[in-house]
């Protein structure tokens, strides 16, 4: 019974792994949005019955993709952590940076699937919140390590307005209760701008505009370290 159950769950895993495959190459072609299950199962040559057993539905379909794309970038984020351990912490930072632009660039298409438009009638579910924060955690780590060493400084900038000091205990509580308050803040809002300057390369906003990608990519990541105290 044991060796039924196992070639079982391995056939469960290739056939899975064949319908997020398909369903990635539509989203390449026709967005989110237009992600069918009947039209996975069909170029698949499966009846939509069978694909069914796996995905019951688009959500959970959208769902595997949306932490399976997570995961990768967050893996690519904390490979380039561990690998500068020795490093100065703005260099870390910048490589965990250039780790993430990495991953954007050569899986568009999933990055826009977790930073572009909404899918419609699409909510995420709380599995995704783990995987989402794993490029955020690896950057906290940088911080955190540097202001371990000694080698973290209070950002410059306006004071926080007291309408924000819950949102950055609540911060605090979660991911750095170690770290001083104007980092977290720092770090809350850096978080989005990394995302933001990615997106802009990604989605063609720096054509004719920008053309020393690399260089200016790095130039910004480097203001960002400042932002936090690196």
């Amino acid at each position: 019974m044991s060796v039924i159950r196992g070639a079982r769950e391995r056939a469960r895993i290739e056939v899975t792994a064949a319908i997020k495959d398909e369903a990635r190459r539509q989203l390449a072609a026709e967005g989110a949005a237009q992600l069918s299950l009947r039209a996975v199962a069909r170029e698949l040559g499966m009846v939509s019955s069978a694909l069914y057993r796996y995905f019951p539905n688009r959500d959970e379909l959208l769902t595997a993709l949306i932490i399976d794309a997570y995961d990768a970038v967050g893996e690519a984020a904390e490979a380039a952590l561990a690998e500068t351990a020795d490093d100065a912490p703005d260099a870390r930072w910048i490589a965990v940076c250039r780790a993430v632009r990495a991953w954007a660039l050569a899986h568009p298409h999933e990055y826009a699937l977790l930073y572009g438009s909404p899918v419609p009638g699409y909510a995420a579910p709380q599995d995704t919140i783990a995987p989402a924060s794993r490029v955020g955690l690896a950057l906290v780590a940088v911080a955190r390590d540097a202001y371990a060493a000694g080698e973290l400084t209070a950002p410059a900038g306006e004071p926080l307005p007291d309408e924000l000091r819950t949102d950055v205990e609540r911060f605090a509580a979660q991911l750095a209760a170690d770290l001083p308050e104007p980092t977290l803040a720092g770090l809350a809002a850096v978080w989005s701008q990394l995302f933001g300057l990615i997106g802009f390369e990604v989605f063609g906003h720096f054509h004719r505009v920008v053309e020393a990608r690399d260089a200016f990519f790095d130039h910004s990541c480097a203001a960002l370290a400042r932002q936090v105290g690196l």
